[in-house]
């Protein structure tokens, strides 16, 4: 029989971590992280990753995998988790995946483009001949070699046409028929739960809460040794996560401590909000309330 993995999902600060340790009380489950901050090592306070206890009283997965001048990737989540979730099943224990990146998820549930990356050159090319012979010329190259993508485009979209004709150039595969074979399927089943606060108001009161504790528990003194240790900048992936981003600003003399506290609850806000709209994107997800009667009736 197919095993099943469970993931649980939701906004920053509407209890995830709570509720999956709660859960681990009660199942014998280990926790996947579905969080694209947490992968960075040193980077503890800001991210609210699982304290050292926590993480000796339940074992807890892709989190602490590079350092903060690394970049991590959904592609690399995807192979990551399907590796962990593959041994915690091989133990006899049940997978769940906690964490609010939706991109992480939608790309291990549904797959990936295996695209390769953007070759600077290449696109250079192209661009000069488009400046030729213009785009609905390049469109019409395009036609001849994928004709289902070329179907799809105007002839004057140039960022797709370059996209579609650089896949071809650098694979010589359509990019039609690599979004085709991008989606391995998975060897395991995965279910999903949505933990969404119905109360905005006491959502928001969470997120300030929660951005406070960061500040006294030393959010810009673990950035200021981050800065010592790493060759850091703030174009880094590391460094554009909620929180670490204001707190750089503030080291840098941007704004002070007020403003910094202000900044750093809006964008959290806004964070929540761009993932609760992740969520309703997202099919098949039922609401967290089920996720212990299924985890018992899995048991069973």
């Amino acid at each position: 029989m197919t095993p099943t993995a469970y993931a649980l999902l939701g906004p920053t600060a509407s209890g995830k971590s709570t509720l999956a340790m709660e859960l681990a009380s009660k199942f014998p489950l280990e926790i996947v992280s579905v969080d694209s901050a947490q992968v960075y090592r040193g980077m503890d306070v800001g991210t609210a990753k699982p304290s050292a206890a926590e993480q000796k009283r339940v074992a807890h997965h892709l989190i602490d995998l590079i350092e903060p001048t690394q970049s991590y990737s959904a592609g690399r989540f995807r192979a990551d988790a399907v590796r962990a979730i593959g041994e915690i099943q091989r133990r006899g224990k049940i997978a769940l995946l906690v964490g609010g990146t939706m991109l992480y998820y939608k790309a291990l549930a549904q797959g990936i483009d295996a695209l390769p990356v953007a070759e600077p050159g290449l696109r250079a090319q192209i661009d000069a001949r488009a400046a030729r012979h213009g785009w609905p010329a390049l469109h019409a190259d395009l036609a001849k070699v994928d004709p289902v993508t070329a179907a799809r485009l105007s002839p004057n979209d140039a960022q797709r046409i370059q996209r579609a004709l650089e896949v071809w150039e650098l694979t010589g595969k359509p990019i039609s028929e690599l979004q085709k074979s991008a989606s391995p399927e998975l060897p395991f089943k995965l279910k999903a739960f949505a933990l969404v606060p119905e109360d905005r108001a006491e959502l928001h009161k969470r997120i300030a809460e929660r951005f406070d504790r960061m500040l006294k528990d030393g959010l810009v003194e673990e950035l200021k040794e981050l800065r010592r240790k790493f060759e850091l900048h703030a174009a880094l992936p590391s460094m554009r996560c909620v929180g670490y981003r204001q707190a750089w600003g503030f080291l840098e003399g941007e704004f002070g401590k007020a403003e910094l506290r202000e900044k750093g609850i809006a964008a959290t806000r806004q964070l929540a909000k761009r993932q609760l709209t992740w969520l309703r994107s997202l099919p098949g997800l039922e609401p967290a309330e089920r996720l212990a009667a299924t985890l018992r009736l899995a048991e069973s």
